[in-house]
């Protein structure tokens, strides 16, 4: 680790002056946690001039559960998202993600907003300065081609958020404020299939909230990811899903997420074929295989992209069997 260089820091006290602090200050970068920003600075992979700290701004710690779903802060630490009883209760995948970020400490820091706007993730990407410079740096950070795949134009590095495909799932929406007003999109809108600019977010624009559906509220859902250890890692391969099934037991909605794969987290397309039907053994293997053709990992971690390819594969399987076979509608009681 190097020394953390100089810069301003400014703690805006709401939300409007954090976005005149930004618009003043193109190159700022907001942080809350820190628990990734603050580590890439001292890596030198971010040199910002000026950082906003939102840790004390109003409003974006709040959270609320009525007929139109779950609202919650961006500033609402990992923590205490899990420890919200309308989250464990109705958006269980939600709250698996958020006690699956690292450790202990890093979820009393770290917010949800920090962890969906997550910097993408490289073998050659997140190391020391003299190591980025010994290897003439990458495509992603002050280089000119990309290790992983010398001959192309294209930077693989891999979105390794756990909280975005438990949203995901849900059919999150995201609240962005700017100087102009504010705006609300799809969270899957949020992200762009590119390891270099990986979010589609202007200069000055900040995400305040997200919003979960009320009438996906309840059905059965969980996250699990694979890592290296079993604590504090990213995750190589991670897989969320929401199901609900049907009185007769055939599935009536199923969707999947996956993280830790591709330069951006992404629904899985096609399991609408799945519906009406009950699962077996050849289901779940074509949903297993569903996974591991739309996972595209590359060599961006130590661990074989085929290996990682197969495990999305595996997770998102046995999730899906778990939960179907936990969700008993009171018909079938």
């Amino acid at each position: 680790m190097e020394y953390m260089p100089d810069f301003h820091l400014h703690r805006p006290t709401n939300i409007d002056e954090a976005l005149e602090i930004k618009a003043q200050n193109p190159g700022a970068r907001v942080v809350a946690g820190g628990t990734d920003l603050l580590v890439n600075i001292r890596r030198g992979i971010e040199q910002p001039d000026a950082l906003i700290d939102l840790s004390g701004t109003r409003g974006l710690n709040m959270f609320s559960d009525d007929h139109e779903g779950l609202s919650l802060g961006a500033g609402l630490s990992l923590k205490m998202i899990a420890s919200l009883e309308p989250v464990r209760d109705k958006y269980k995948a939600v709250a698996d993600a958020a006690l699956a970020v690292a450790g202990a400490t890093h979820q009393a820091y770290g917010t949800l907003g920090g962890n969906l706007c997550l910097d993408t993730r490289c073998l050659f990407y997140n190391q020391s300065e003299w190591w980025r410079k010994s290897n003439a740096y990458c495509l992603k950070e002050r280089g000119e081609i990309c290790h992983v795949a010398p001959g192309g134009t294209f930077c693989f590095a891999a979105f390794s958020g756990d909280m975005a495909p438990a949203m995901l799932v849900f059919g999150a929406q995201v609240d962005i404020e700017s100087p102009a007003g504010n705006r609300r999109i799809p969270l899957a809108d949020l992200y762009r299939n590119d390891g270099m600019d990986h979010l589609a977010l202007a200069a000055d624009e900040i995400i305040t909230g997200v919003s979960l559906a009320a009438g996906l509220g309840g059905d059965a859902s969980g996250y699990e990811k694979a890592r290296v250890r079993g604590s504090i890692d990213f995750p190589l391969a991670g897989a969320a899903v929401r199901l609900r099934r049907n009185p007769d037991g055939t599935l009536a909605d199923l969707a999947i997420a996956l993280t830790g794969v591709n330069p951006m987290p992404h629904l899985l397309k096609g399991t609408d074929a799945f519906l009406g039907k009950k699962l077996g053994e050849a289901e779940l293997d074509a949903i297993r295989d569903l996974a591991r053709k739309q996972a595209k990992p590359m060599r961006t971690t130590t661990v074989a992209p085929w290996y990682r390819r197969r495990v999305v594969g595996a997770l998102a399987r046995r999730l899906t069997a778990e939960l179907y076979d936990a969700a008993v509608e009171p018909e079938d009681t």
